[in-house]
């Protein structure tokens, strides 16, 4: 029989206002390791639920700073940082025909998808680099850049957006300022122009490995601007097409990552998410795997089904889904038409803080993606 393990908590020492006010020592001898059991379940986000915010959006009155907008939170959430993911907020945001939202920026970055009509999206105030886009385009929005969205069409625009302001309110460390001003463009404000300096910045401390930067280096790394990209659909579906003559004996998933080069070996396409445009031919199964990445996907064609933590879900085009909430056994599968499907995952981050555990075959122990080899698909014999 197990032991059971009781929490001790200790207040501070000197500390005559109570716990509420002070920092406590929590007894952690003998206590067992976190369990990973507790997670978020896999919810569905129907097309007749989105379509009836889309509507209700529509209908009311146009707000001041012109962004019909409304937050898809999970029931598990109490905030702060809403999301659909713990780490991941979705937003469903309607403008109407003629409408254009106030500028804004924030230390927040996100993936934009626009999932009905088209328009324009304006990145910068004084450079004005607008570039038109359509149903099913991708582009990324990156931290502190002014931007504008536009409807310059006959018909009504909807948007999800894919953003990582849930991470930040929970750190609290959520900047946006709504009224950047016209001077303001957002990814080109720089501080003082470094000089060349004396002094080494970065050296060696011993012959171990361990290294030495300066303060002067610290505070002022190498700029790496991450610029606002654009992947248009019907390019990329020309490409993801190509993918379906990959048979069924194929070890892997038929996807491309939207990459941005700005996000390096945290193959991202923001430095906290990456997107995957992925086809899914009639009939495909998936080897159940999972990850310590969190997963949303929306599906705009075909209908499927999947298994996520042993509960089934099913869904079809127009619908949301939670698809793998962190280290969750899933896998999915296509029904009788050909699957398309925009997912986004916060792999980046994962890999940046060297936290990323990928298991692609159960039967094999987990690997640490980015520090440990991955794994190899087929694909160089089909």
């Amino acid at each position: 029989m197990q032991k059971k393990v009781l929490q001790r908590v200790v207040m501070v020492v000197g500390n005559p206002d109570g716990p509420a006010h002070g920092a406590l020592f929590i007894d952690q001898i003998g206590a067992p390791a976190p369990a990973l059991d507790d997670l978020w379940p896999s919810i569905v986000i129907t097309k007749e639920e989105i379509d009836a915010e889309v509507e209700r959006l529509s209908e009311a009155p146009r707000p001041e700073n012109g962004r019909r907008r409304s937050l898809i939170v999970h029931p598990r959430d109490v905030g702060p940082g809403h999301g659909l993911a713990p780490g991941i907020q979705v937003a469903l945001e309607v403008l109407l025909p003629g409408e254009r939202t106030a500028p804004i920026r924030h230390n927040s970055s996100q993936v934009v998808f626009c999932i009905a009509g088209g328009g324009t999206a304006i990145v910068g105030a004084r450079t004005r680099s607008a570039r038109p886009f359509e149903r099913h385009d991708v582009w990324n929005m990156p931290s502190m850049a002014t931007y504008v969205h536009v409807n310059d069409t006959a018909e009504r625009q909807v948007r999800l957006v894919y953003s990582n302001a849930a991470l930040l309110e929970k750190l609290n460390i959520h900047y946006v300022d709504v009224n950047p001003g016209e001077s303001v463009l957002g990814g080109e404000e720089t501080g003082e122009e470094s000089s060349a300096t004396p002094f080494e910045e970065t050296f060696p401390l011993d012959d171990e490995g361990a290294w030495l930067m300066c303060y002067e280096r610290l505070v002022n790394p190498p700029v790496n601007e991450s610029p606002s990209l654009m992947w248009r659909w019907h390019k990329v579906k020309e490409e993801l097409d190509k993918l379906h003559a990959l048979g069924p004996s194929y070890r892997g998933r038929r996807l491309y990552l939207l990459y941005n080069p700005a996000t390096g070996r945290t193959n991202g396409t923001t430095h906290n998410f990456f997107a995957t445009m992925t086809i899914r031919p009639a009939g495909i199964v998936d080897r159940p795997h999972r990850h310590t990445a969190a997963a949303v996907n929306y599906y705009f064609q075909g209908s499927g089904h999947s298994t996520v933590g042993g509960q089934v879900h099913e869904w079809k085009a127009g619908d949301l889904m939670l698809s793998a909430p962190g280290w969750a056994v899933h896998n999915h599968v296509s029904h009788e038409e050909d699957v398309y499907e925009l997912t986004v995952q916060d792999s980046p981050l994962n890999l940046a803080m060297d936290s990323l555990m990928w298991q692609e075959d159960l039967k094999r122990p987990p690997l640490l993606i980015g520090s440990h080899a991955g794994w190899s698909t087929n694909r160089d014999q089909m």
